[in-house]
């Protein structure tokens, strides 16, 4: 149930214990106008109360009717003048201001990540990426369905609505100065679309995207996706995996989330490096290099030698 309809839901309950309170005590209250209280009489004397002060019109005589009014019908128009106060802060105040907010933070964005999708797959990564500490202000969600994207808002990262196929959209999250681009949409060929309209609009940033089907990763490759993520086959992958071993799961978690107790982490070969062997790192363990276009693993003799411009993989204790 949304925030509004359960307001909604709350406003109907308050009015509904003073109109039984005012029909049970209807003795207590007198018409001016004919001498006879109708239950239509007491449905109009209930909402002007609670909403007003009263026209005198119909009112309370008896003791046991001021008393209900002053101590239950006061204290009902106070909490639904809240509500109506609240509900007014958060779908007018509070959205035009978030709206500002957001349209500042898209001005300033440079070197941020887009996570086009935010479903099961889309909010996993932003929370990832979080936990990882990158900064929210430097994290953009693009999906077309608002309530995904007020979820996303309360992480404090920068929204924008609409399609992700659309050049005008991504071009209000500053894709051309994006360094990573995370697509996750839930369907295959909304993702390879939306990895061509990425690629043309930034083609030097990276780009990660989530296919299901296996027949689907060369057309996204081909789109010009950087990384293919395959959720279904790699989890069949690791299941199967674990039939050979029962802590195939837990180490292979371990790796790539933050919680884990190691991490595998890609970097530059530092300065100091260039020369050594890849298995003389002191802080880390070095477990697969790439030289341009090229693979190295550890135990290849091209390894014993980094080089400038070398990139590696290396696995760290999780700080």
């Amino acid at each position: 149930m949304t925030t509004l309809a359960i307001r909604g839901v709350a406003v109907l309950v308050l009015i509904g214990i003073a109109l039984g309170g005012h029909w049970v005590d209807r003795d207590g209250l007198r018409d001016n106008t004919d001498r006879s209280v109708s239950f239509l009489d007491i449905v109009y004397f209930t909402v002007i109360t609670v909403t007003t002060v009263g026209y005198g019109d119909i009112v309370p005589v008896s003791d046991s009717a001021r008393m209900f009014d002053t101590f239950v019908v006061t204290p009902i128009r106070i909490f639904v003048f809240l509500i109506f106060l609240g509900s007014a802060y958060s779908f007018m105040l509070r959205q035009g201001w978030e709206r500002w907010r957001m349209g500042l933070v898209r001005h300033e964005l440079k070197d941020h990540v887009i996570v086009c999708g935010y479903g099961r797959s889309g909010s996993a990564a932003v929370s990832e990426l979080l936990e990882r500490g990158h900064s929210p202000q430097r994290i953009v969600v693009v999906d077309e369905d608002s309530g995904r994207l007020r979820l996303a808002e309360e992480w404090g990262v920068a929204t924008v609505e609409g399609d992700a196929t659309h050049n005008r959209v991504l071009e209000i999250a500053k894709v051309e100065a994006a360094s990573n681009i995370i697509v996750c949409p839930g369907r295959d060929d909304t993702a390879v679309l939306i990895v061509l309209t990425c690629r043309r609009l930034a083609p030097r940033a990276g780009i990660a995207v989530s296919i299901a089907a296996i027949e689907n990763e060369l057309l996204a490759r081909d789109a010009g996706a950087t990384i293919i993520v395959n959720p279904v086959s790699f989890g069949g992958q690791l299941l199967a995996q674990c039939t050979t071993g029962p802590h195939v799961a837990d180490y292979v978690t371990d790796l790539v989330t933050r919680a884990g107790r190691i991490e595998l982490r890609e970097r530059a070969v530092r300065a100091e490096e260039i020369g050594t062997s890849a298995r003389d790192a002191a802080d880390s363990q070095i477990v697969r290099i790439y030289r341009e276009e090229k693979v190295i693993e550890v135990a290849q003799a091209q390894a014993e030698r980094l080089m400038a411009g070398d990139w590696v993989i290396e696995l760290v204790e999780a700080t």
